[in-house]
């Protein structure tokens, strides 16, 4: 059995009072639900002394707006609460389904988005207990100092591995976090970092309180389609995010991003420009879908083959780009490659 090292707890009442604890005590961290941070204390993947409760903070409504305002969605909100939640279901599914993919119910009642899209870049090399990684020898991640995927590059190749950033960066969400400093909202995007040790621009000291969803002007669809091993549990080995806007059947404008084939979310949103201006047929989604895989680089780091996680990418985009247009999936082609792949 795996036992959590012992660990000094502080449970403050404000996110005031959580960043100053953060700041007076190094080697703090946060924890909210705890579904990824425990298990990964378990396995002594992190030095910390001291952990800070952010489940005593004040509990707000957790979604808070519609499509014609924007929303803002409380960080501390629960995956259980977000999934079905009625102001997700139209412009901002993407997020929804999203929420609805992590992992087991069980985990999502405990998880929270604010916890989910700060979830530690993974690597089947690091990912595992203590005595396992002494034995291979120890990664620079964490206690080594090569990285055992690419062991002459000077960076780690951890994976992101979160479900709701990709859709964060597809839909052009911002973040807002608060920290001894003062409170500062940037975009979802420039919340990450290619790195997979030192993966966000986020401060030790500084919480993360809400993410908030644009206004939509007109008509907007969005989808989010995973890729894991098992239709449950598992972190995901590449997740697709897209969001159209549409003026009177024809795009407006495409977003869209991929997770969990590289340190962190990847934008695509260029690959998918000569989507604007179409009423999106066939041969124009599969000839974007060919060509958005392009920097989906996928190491073999994660689960099953990188050679066929990466075959699988353009798949995966197509079908995110069909059900974002309201085009019937073609599931007896695409199953066919997927078993294709996977022979």
């Amino acid at each position: 059995m795996l036992r959590l090292p012992r660990l000094r707890y502080l449970r403050p009442r404000s996110v005031a009072e959580a960043s100053e604890m953060a700041a007076s005590n190094p080697g703090s961290m946060f924890i909210a639900g705890g579904t990824d941070l425990v298990p990964n204390l378990k396995r002594r993947q992190f030095d910390v002394s001291t952990l800070i409760s952010l489940n005593a903070l004040p509990n707000g409504t957790a979604v808070v707006g519609d499509a014609k305002r924007g929303l803002e969605i409380r960080a501390g909100a629960t995956l259980d609460e977000l999934a079905p939640h009625p102001a997700l279901d139209g412009p901002y599914r993407a997020l929804a389904q999203a929420c609805g993919l992590v992992s087991t119910p069980q985990v999502r009642v405990m998880g929270t988005l604010g916890g989910n899209l700060l979830v530690d870049p993974r690597c089947n090399y690091y990912n595992q207990t203590y005595s396992w990684r002494k034995a291979v020898g120890f990664c620079m991640k964490k206690d080594g100092q090569i990285c055992l995927v690419a062991r002459s590059s000077p960076r780690c190749w951890a994976v992101s591995s979160s479900d709701s950033a990709p859709v964060a960066v597809a839909l052009n969400a911002q973040v807002t976090l608060h920290g001894v400093e003062g409170t500062r909202t940037i975009p979802a995007a420039s919340l990450y970092k290619d790195d997979g040790i030192d993966y966000t621009t986020k401060r030790r000291d500084e919480v993360i309180t809400a993410m908030h969803l644009p206004a939509v002007s007109g008509r907007m669809t969005s989808a989010y389609w995973k890729l894991r091993r098992r239709p449950s549990f598992d972190f995901p080995i590449l997740g697709v995010a897209i969001a159209i806007t549409w003026d009177e059947g024809v795009v407006r404008h495409a977003r869209g991003a991929l997770g969990a084939v590289g340190s962190h979310p990847v934008d695509i949103t260029p690959y998918l420009a000569p989507l604007t201006g179409a009423r999106p047929g066939e041969d124009l989604i599969v000839g974007v879908a060919e060509a958005a895989d392009k920097p989906s680089r996928p190491l073999d780091n994660t689960d099953l083959s990188h050679y066929w996680r990466k075959r699988m990418t353009k798949v995966y985009i197509e079908r995110a780009l069909r059900e974002a247009c309201g085009l019937p999936p073609l599931e007896g082609r695409l199953s066919a490659q997927v078993k294709a792949g996977a022979s």
